[in-house]
């Protein structure tokens, strides 16, 4: 039987709203083995569609704004099975005008380095007849919690979410219908957000708005069909000493419950406009929302006094208390990663004070902070017996569905990937940050570059990719450069043309293309990819003294062998060329098979090109030519050999130095964060696969195992986060070392860049590996090694769940694979026999020995 598994509008499965003609896919399932799609009818009204695609169908009918339009597929497989399913989505304004308009306190300043106070803004209305439905669109400068009638509207924190505000916004919309009341008051509380407050580590504010802004319109739709909007203007009020007296993302909350509506000073809201004429969208990325409830598995009190609770977990989140308090008891509730001495440790966390501030009304009540969130295993408390508070935390993050899963045999293995998709969970909090704790939390381009293929297996990240993405092209400068962090919200480095960080422009689009298939994401993106790679080749003829100096890429700016555990950033930045280099014969590499998907073979020849002399001036300047580099080091071979940058036996002698540099090393990795993501594969794909293995299990610093044994459960910045004797290394950027001369310098103990093992684990240990876009076709190679005895490995493609796990028993390995309808996979045994399998589930077995 045939059966539509899972349909989809923009990647979403829920009723979205659009604002443009969406994409429809569809995966299937058949109890048929070998079945596969054969086409098609999608009808939407009165459009149709006769297709031959699961993945890349766009709506190309009449759009009207606030209607819901119904999908129906008919999909039929080549054993002439048929299979039906319906959907819908909706649409928002499309390019209806608002009739709300901006508003704001004109009157209220504030200093620079901090943050606003919480504005709050309330309209009392009447409904005046029986309603069919109402709804509200809302965006602002800062972030926002609406309310009605005293109830939280929506599931979403931090809307509108984090943009490019001066170029495009979000809006929400938001189903009131339920909760309206014949009399309402409705309240939006606004903090400073990424618009508005101190943000990135220099403490910058005021970076899109001078104040916090509302715009927000209520419609209401009555059943004899009269419509009435009621939008924002001077009718409305707004304050400024709400229950919410303080909120921003690095210090946290303050929040009196005593504080009612009635006894605050309200005024007559401003009318105000934004710096720029600001695109505004309907919400096209994920919301950030409420995934899970953690609760202590500690509870102890430390030499200071402060109750310290465990969650025995470091992620992003917001703690949530049940309190029996007294009217006016102040309770603090603090945060950390780590603890030492039995004590929170939060020095590095630098400026950031990562605190919620609670003032009790009388009796029992509840308080979790809702405008900004922390990233954090430990919450220290003073100002409350344990006895009357009931502590628990709720796991925050964009709201993506998790599609991947790994195990194996080895427990620490498991933990390794534990702490992965932890990292990456922290870490994707509306956009892709470097850490969730410290005051940064930026967009940075380099972590995201190497992380995308690895995050990509493990969650659907379409549309949070999607929302990046429109940011990194908006930013991109006129000379084709990036800014370091996207959006880049006030960071003091320049736009500019830099490896991995800028590649980001192609890595981030191609894993997600790899992953889900979607053609669509390539072809947005395809112009400020060239644009990326005319300002690469521009850079890297600047100053050439000969042809060969002509590729390579030594200017403006690269961050080279970025938080190797070798050096200060002083060596990583002098790696940048060999880094650079390399980076950019990958990135023509891509961007050839981009243009062959694309149908565009002129551009295809001319990356591939430009390529072969990339590689040839690599292996010139930098080589001797036979495969030993001038000057050596574990990055400078990691990625030649994994960029397929060599040939013959220029391989074999680049992997003979790089195992021997790892043998120098005490058989531990020196790489920083573009060389880490491939060292494995480096090793693997060229004959060292036992090599690979005894890297992976190493489980002395640095290492990933090292993390794991010193009980880590995310991905650290620096592989010495914490030292052996148990300090925390807190140098920072100038190779400071003690604690007592630094100011808290750079350590993070969640920051993702490493985690991207977690690709060598899928691709190579178990070998589930996609050879082309949305895993319509791909290979099961795997590679047994470590005394490891089974593993296996699954991803929910968009064809369907594809599976792969190994076994050994007494010399034999037995593989099972599953493939989706619609896609065929090549199985390479570890003794290199071939088979080529089509939908359904199959084992295959060999004797080793």
């Amino acid at each position: 039987m045939l059966k539509i598994e899972r349909l989809t509008v923009d990647s979403a499965d829920e009723e979205i709203i659009v604002d443009q003609a969406p994409t429809i896919s569809f995966s299937l399932s058949s109890d048929h083995d070998g079945e596969h799609f054969s086409h098609g009818i999608i009808t939407v009204g009165e459009w149709t569609l006769d297709t031959t695609d699961q993945i890349n169908n766009v709506y190309t009918g009449p759009l009207a704004p606030y209607q819901t339009y119904t999908v129906h597929v008919v999909a039929y497989g080549q054993t002439g099975e048929k299979a039906e399913a319906k959907t819908r989505f909706k649409t928002g304004r499309l390019n209806e005008p608002w009739t709300a308009k901006w508003i704001t306190d004109m009157s209220y300043d504030f200093p620079k380095k901090v943050s606003p106070k919480p504005m709050d803004f309330r309209k009392t209305f009447q409904r005046k007849k029986q309603i069919k439905r109402a709804w509200i669109n809302a965006t602002a400068f800062g972030v926002y919690e609406c309310t009605l009638n005293g109830a939280k509207v929506g599931k979403d924190y931090f809307a509108p979410g984090f943009t490019s505000y001066l170029h495009q916004m979000q809006y929400q919309t938001y189903d009131i219908t339920k909760q309206l009341q014949m009399n309402n008051t409705i309240q939006f509380t606004l903090a400073g957000g990424w618009a508005v407050g101190s943000f990135n580590y220099v403490r910058k504010n005021k970076i899109s708005a001078d104040r916090q802004a509302l715009l927000a319109e209520i419609h209401l739709e009555y059943v004899s069909g009269e419509k009435e909007i009621i939008s924002t203007d001077q009718s409305w009020e707004v304050s400024l000493d709400g229950r919410y007296q303080m909120a921003e993302w690095y210090d946290g909350e303050t929040y009196d419950a005593r504080i009612t509506s009635d006894n605050q000073h309200w005024k007559q809201a401003d009318l105000t406009k934004p710096r720029k004429e600001t695109k505004i969208l309907a919400q096209y990325g994920l919301p950030v929302r409420k995934q899970e409830t953690l609760r202590p598995i500690e509870t102890k009190q430390a030499p200071s006094g402060e109750y310290i609770y465990d969650f025995g977990q470091n992620f992003a989140g917001v703690i949530a208390a049940k309190i029996k308090g007294k009217a006016g008891q102040k309770i603090v509730f603090r945060h950390a990663e780590v603890l030492v001495e039995n004590e929170l440790f939060v020095k590095s966390l630098r400026t950031a004070k990562a605190t919620a501030t609670y003032y009790c009304q009388e009796g029992e009540q509840e308080y979790s902070p809702t405008l900004t969130y922390m990233g954090f295993r430990y919450v220290g408390i003073t100002g409350i017996d344990p006895a009357d508070i009931e502590l628990s935390a709720y796991v925050l993050h964009s709201d993506f569905r998790e599609i991947g899963t790994f195990a194996c045999s080895n427990p620490e293995i498991n933990q390794l990937q534990s702490n992965i998709r932890w990292g990456g969970k922290s870490n994707f909090v509306d956009v892709p940050t470097d850490c969730p704790q410290r005051d940064e939390r930026q967009g940075w381009t380099g972590d995201i570059a190497v992380f995308a293929s690895t995050a990509s297996f493990n969650f659907d990240m379409s549309r949070f990719y999607d929302k990046w993405l429109v940011d990194m092209r908006a930013e991109q400068s006129r000379g084709g450069g990036y800014p370091m962090v996207i959006p880049k919200a006030g960071d003091n480095w320049p736009s500019m043309a830099n490896s991995c960080w800028g590649d980001s422009s192609i890595l981030v689009p191609w894993a997600d293309y790899l992953a889900r298939g979607r053609i669509e994401v390539l072809a947005k993106h395809y112009e400020s990819m060239k644009r990326f790679l005319k300002a690469a080749k521009w850079w890297s003829g600047l100053l050439a003294v000969s042809p060969t100096d002509r590729y390579i890429w030594r200017f403006p700016f690269h961050f080279g062998d970025w938080a190797a555990p070798e050096g200060q950033v002083r060596d990583w930045l002098k790696k940048g060329k060999w880094v650079g280099t390399a980076y950019f014969a990958n990135s023509c590499l891509i961007m050839s098979q981009i243009a062959e998907i694309l149908n565009k073979p002129e551009d295809q020849a001319t990356y591939r090109t430009l390529r072969n002399k990339i590689i040839a001036a690599y292996r010139k300047s930098f080589t001797d030519g036979q495969g030993t580099l001038k000057k050596a080091f574990q990055t400078g071979y990691v990625l030649p050999l994994h960029f397929d940058m060599t040939q013959g036996n220029e391989t074999s002698k680049m992997a003979d130095n790089l195992v021997h540099l790892i043998e120098e090393a005490g058989n531990h990795l020196t790489t920083g964060f573009t060389g880490t993501p491939y060292i494995l594969f480096a090793l693997s794909d060229n004959g060292k696969l036992s090599e690979a293995y005894n890297l992976l299990l190493q489980d002395t610093c640095p290492s990933w195992l090292y993390e794991v044994k010193a009980g880590g459960t995310t991905i650290w910045e620096r592989w010495d986060s914490l030292r052996p004797d148990g300090t925390v290394n807190i140098g920072d950027l100038q190779g400071k070392k003690s604690e007592e001369d630094s100011g808290g310098g750079m350590v993070s103990f969640n920051h993702y860049a490493n985690g991207a093992v977690g690709d060598w684990l899928y691709k190579r240990m178990v070998g589930l590996e996609p050879t082309s876009g949305g895993y319509k076709t791909f290979r099961v190679a795997p590679q047994i090694g470590g005394g490891i005895t089974w593993a296996q490995a699954s991803t929910e493609t968009p064809f369907g769940k594809a599976f792969a796990g190994w076994k050994v028993e007494k010399g034999v390995v037995e593989v099972t694979v599953k493939v989706p309808v619609s896609t065929t996979c090549e199985v390479v045994m570890p003794n290199q026999e071939i088979h080529h399998v089509q939908s359904g589930e199959y084992i295959f077995k060999v004797t080793l020995y």
